[in-house]
């Protein structure tokens, strides 16, 4: 890889043993995806829940924290991904002592090397939204496809070490979605229905994952008849990365990049598929077989922005729940929500409104030893994707049908 003066100097050891560690790591990176050299980025965003670091990897966080002031702080604004726990609610979520304690470490780690702990998924919407053309180094793969697509911003998945790593130095690689020619839509999918409700965009986003499974395919979308909100698009996004691994989409006539199928898209790329409403319903059913009776609902992974806490407000008034119904959302959110009242109207339902933590990154599987937890609604076709792993029989709803089972304890027919 190609190095300037900064970049020579700083694997030299002159910016201290933090920085060196992390450009070594970086060109390590970079020469096994043929990066020729770095490009400098304008914000970090690390995924480090500590169910994921463990005690190891918050104690190498800890090392890090003890060097001096001036070789161990980022060099750019650096922010965090959910964390593993809202520790108000900690005591009601059934989490153990040596969970809090672990974060408590992290934490204050994280604030010794500069890091701002925002705890957030949804940074695009509530922190600073990168612009187009912009380059960065983001970490949760919801964040970085919403910024690469919706937003027109250059990042590839950066795991925690590699995102640490770019808030030390200020650049990454410049590898993959950070080029140009990497860009281009590699997939074709015709949409004959347009979705109207959020786990319906997190299904399309699940089939167009399925088609893609390769973490180079960027998918382009013709036939999307309106322009979706940020929620929607936020939904669709994070539903195509988890599954399908996918960095980059395109919606013509609709996402910055893509004006015009030209623009993105060679001549020969001709559809692979054409998606329509009953397939949305296939997908979605699949996950509601499992489930009857319901022990649990969430509204989690993205985090919920005001909006969605609005309409959550308006459709738990004057009902109670009779099951744990979990609402997270992010800490820049959660006061707006209570200055305007909105968090007083969900809890007066027996619901919990959570922050700065994700469901599935909180200790979800000791969770629901704990609470006797089998079964979940959701409309998160993300979280749903990934809680099979955790041992949970998720179901994939509209909002409506999960306050529903909420207060019923099951499944409507």
């Amino acid at each position: 890889m190609r190095l300037n003066a900064d970049e020579i100097a700083m694997l030299a050891g002159h910016a201290g043993p933090a920085r060196q560690w992390a450009i070594n790591h970086q060109m390590r990176v970079g020469r096994y995806l043929g990066a020729a050299d770095f490009v400098p980025v304008s914000q970090a965003h690390i995924m480090a829940d500590t169910e994921s670091l463990g005690v190891a990897g918050v104690e190498w966080l800890e090392r890090l924290a003890a060097l001096p002031d001036n070789a161990r702080c980022v060099r750019i604004p650096t922010i965090t991904d959910p964390r593993g726990t809202d520790f108000a609610a900690a005591a009601r979520l059934k989490q153990q002592d040596w969970m809090l304690a672990l974060e408590r470490r992290a934490i204050t780690a994280f604030q010794s090397l500069g890091v701002l702990m925002t705890d957030t998924c949804i940074n695009y919407q509530t922190i600073m939204p990168a612009v187009r053309g912009e380059h960065m180094a983001y970490g949760d793969t919801g964040v970085v496809i919403y910024a690469n697509s919706v937003l027109g911003a250059r990042s590839n998945f950066e795991g925690g070490p590699s995102a640490l790593a770019a808030g030390l130095t200020g650049r990454t690689p410049r590898y993959g979605y950070h080029l140009p020619e990497k860009r281009r839509a590699t997939l074709l999918l015709r949409i004959e229905f347009t979705p109207r409700e959020l786990h319906d965009w997190g299904a399309l986003g699940g089939i167009i994952g399925r088609y893609a499974s390769d973490y180079w395919q960027v998918p382009a979308l013709v036939g999307i008849d309106r322009i979706p909100t940020s929620d929607e698009m936020k939904h669709f996004g994070a539903a195509l990365a988890s599954y399908g691994s996918v960095a980059l989409f395109h919606m013509v006539g609709i996402t910055p990049e893509a004006e015009r199928l030209a623009d993105i898209a060679d001549p020969s790329l001709t559809p692979t598929a054409t998606i329509t409403e009953p397939d949305l319903r296939t997908f979605q059913d699949a996950y509601r077989r499992r489930v009857d009776k319901v022990d649990v609902v969430v509204f989690s992974t993205p985090q919920l922005s005001l909006l969605e806490l609005r309409d959550l407000a308006g459709m738990l008034d004057g009902r109670r729940t009779t099951v744990p119904l979990l609402v997270v959302t992010s800490p820049q959110v959660r006061p707006d929500a209570d200055r305007l009242g909105i968090t007083a109207r969900i809890e007066a339902t027996g619901a919990m409104v959570l922050s700065g933590m994700c469901f599935y990154q909180s200790y979800a599987r000791e969770m629901a030893e704990a609470n006797d937890w089998q079964s979940l609604a959701t409309n998160s076709a993300k979280l749903v994707n990934i809680l099979g792993g955790y041992g949970y029989r998720p179901a994939l709803l509209s909002m409506q049908a999960c306050v529903d089972a909420a207060c019923a304890g099951r499944i409507s027919a």
